[in-house]
C-alpha cells in the first residue's frame, strides 16, 4: 500500500496521483447546505492496492524499466526516506534480535532490508498482494523468519521494540491522524518512526493544482498533515521527538520523525 506518502503525484497522466478521487458523492445537511460526503478511504485503498494500485507501485518499488520520469522521481524520493531510516538503525548499532513491527508495508521496501540487518520482522499491509508480493520478495533474498501478512492499521496487535510506519498517513484524513498516532505508539516500547505529507502552504498549493488533472488514476484520496499535530500526538502518548528529515524531490515530499518513548 505503500503510495509515497507524500508523493503528492500532481501530475496529468500515466502517473499514480492522490488527488481526490473523482465521481465521490455527496450529502446535504438539516440545512441544506451540500458539504463532502465521508469516504470509505480504508475500503478505496484496500481495492486500489489489490488491483490497478498493485501493479503500478509494485514497478514504482521496483527495478523495473517499465516506469515513467515521474515515477521514477517518486522511487527515488522513497528510496531516499527508506535509506534514511536504515542510516539511522545502522548509526544506532543494534538493531540485532529487536522486534520490528512495519505497518503499511507495501512490498516490503523497509521491513526485508531491517531483516537482513537481523531484525525480528512483523509487516502487515491493508492490501493482500502488496503483503504477498513482500513476502515473496522476501523468501527471493533468503529471509525466512519475517512474518508478512495483511491487516489494516488499526488492526495491528501486539508489542513491539519499533514500530514503523512509512508513507501510509497520506491515506488517513486529519480527523483520524491523532487517532492513528496514538495506535501506533501503544505498539511500541521503545520507539516509532512515521513519515507524512507535511501541510504547508506550498504543498497545499502543489495539490490543489494536482487536483485540476482528475483522470482514472488518481482512485485514493491524498491528506496532508501538520507536523505539529503529529508532534501533539506523539506527546501525548508518551513519545518525544528524538530525529527528523525531510524528503523533497520533484514529486514526493515526504517528512520523517522517530520519536522515543520518554
Amino acid at each position: 500500500m505503500k503510495l509515497s506518502l507524500l508523493l503528492l503525484t500532481l501530475t496529468v497522466s500515466g502517473a499514480s496521483a492522490f488527488a481526490p478521487a473523482a465521481n465521490h458523492k455527496q450529502t446535504t445537511s438539516t440545512f441544506g447546505s451540500t458539504r463532502l460526503s465521508a469516504v470509505d478511504d480504508k475500503k478505496e485503498v484496500r481495492e486500489y492496492f489489490n488491483t490497478e494500485g498493485f501493479s503500478r507501485w509494485n514497478k514504482i518499488y521496483s527495478d523495473s524499466d517499465e516506469v515513467n520520469s515521474v515515477q521514477m522521481d517518486i522511487r527515488d524520493g522513497h528510496g531516499q526516506t527508506i535509506q534514511k531510516i536504515l542510516s539511522w538503525v545502522e548509526a544506532d548499532g543494534d538493531i540485532t534480535g529487536k522486534t520490528v513491527c512495519d505497518c503499511g508495508c507495501g512490498v516490503g521496501s523497509l521491513a526485508i532490508p531491517l531483516a537482513t540487518m537481523g531484525a525480528k520482522i512483523s509487516a502487515s499491509d491493508i492490501s493482500d498482494s502488496m503483503a504477498n508480493e513482500a513476502a515473496r520478495r522476501a523468501k527471493e533474498v533468503g529471509i525466512t523468519d519475517a512474518n508478512f501478512y495483511t491487516s489494516d492499521l488499526e488492526s495491528v496487535e501486539g508489542k513491539y521494540d519499533t514500530v514503523t510506519c512509512v508513507d501510509v498517513a497520506i491515506h488517513y484524513p486529519t480527523e483520524k491522524m491523532a487517532e492513528m498516532v496514538g495506535h501506533l505508539c501503544s505498539l511500541a516500547d521503545n520507539r516509532v518512526m512515521i513519515s507524512f505529507a507535511p501541510k504547508t502552504w506550498y504543498y497545499t498549493i502543489l495539490k490543489k493544482i494536482g487536483e485540476l488533472f482528475p483522470g482514472p488514476s488518481k482512485t485514493t484520496r491524498a491528506y496532508l498533515h501538520e507536523e505539529e499535530v503529529v508532534v501533539a500526538a506523539l506527546k501525548k502518548a508518551g513519545f518525544a521527538v528524538a530525529r527528523d528529515e525531510m524528503t523533497a524531490t520533484n514529486f514526493y515530499f515526504s517528512r520523517l520523525l522517530e520519536a522515543k518513548r520518554v
